[in-house]
């Protein structure tokens, strides 16, 4: 006896002098009344189930879009426990810079950011307004700078200008700039808003900053962060340059469940 592999399923094939004594031996006895085996019906499944999906094509989408919603629910489920299992880390680090309303705010914003991303620096204004409409919010910034060395440089200038009280407006300007943030721009950017560039350049140095940079990073791991600007609020995980509107929606969910 050969065997075969086709269309994905094993075949058996003999040769034609067995099949001949096989033929004989089945004559010889084999009942009068016996009848042969009905064929495989799998062949004839398989031909009904592909007629079904020709003819109904939309189970297919049907199908799609149920593994889909079921995908986003064990999403949705494993975000909200990463959230629940890091929010010392999201609320309380504290070198992470604090805007807003720092004592009890209600609700807290937490933004992971890069400041040489152009969606961050669009969004940038619209959350300063957040501030000034909600003034219940908190903003925490995690720096995230996830687009090379330059963004790296900025983000341990703007923690290093904590230690001169010139954080959020050093924030905000480096945010708004058109310019590329060389090295050179950064410490324009911080004498215009008024931080002492030569005490915030040794500043810089402390091993601290980076120290706050990479756990950020590795908060933003866990959470399955991987671009900027990325928000949590709440219980929800949000990206992209938001408009106020969805700002607004994602605190007032925040607070119904707080």
């Amino acid at each position: 006896m050969l065997h075969a592999r086709t269309g994905g399923r094993f075949m058996c094939f003999v040769t034609q002098a067995a099949m001949v004594g096989i033929v004989l031996t089945a004559t010889t006895i084999r009942p009068a009344w016996a009848e042969l085996s009905p064929p495989p019906v799998q062949p004839a499944l398989d031909q009904a189930i592909e007629q079904y999906i020709r003819s109904h094509p939309e189970v297919i989408v049907q199908a799609l879009q149920s593994l889909e919603l079921k995908r986003q629910e064990e999403e949705r489920i494993r975000l909200t426990q990463a959230i629940a299992t890091n929010q010392k880390e999201l609320l309380e680090d504290p070198a992470s810079p604090v805007s807003g309303n720092v004592v009890d705010g209600g609700v807290t914003v937490i933004e992971f950011f890069d400041y040489r991303c152009g969606y961050c620096k669009r969004v940038a204004g619209t959350v300063t307004q957040l501030q000034k409409d909600e003034p219940g919010v908190r903003v925490v910034y995690k720096n995230f700078p996830i687009l090379g060395d330059a963004s790296v440089f900025a983000a341990r200038a703007a923690l290093a200008a904590q230690e001169q009280g010139k954080h959020q407006a050093f924030h905000e300007a480096m945010l708004a700039t058109e310019n590329e943030l060389t090295k050179e721009e950064v410490f324009v950017i911080a004498e215009r808003v008024g931080l002492d560039a030569k005490k915030l350049e040794a500043d810089m140095h402390s091993p601290d900053w980076q120290r706050a940079i990479d756990r950020n990073s590795d908060l933003a791991r866990r959470l399955g962060i991987s671009g900027t600007p990325g928000f949590v609020v709440g219980k929800e995980l949000q990206y992209g340059a938001l408009d106020l509107t969805s700002l607004k929606n994602l605190v007032a969910r925040a607070r119904m469940t707080h």
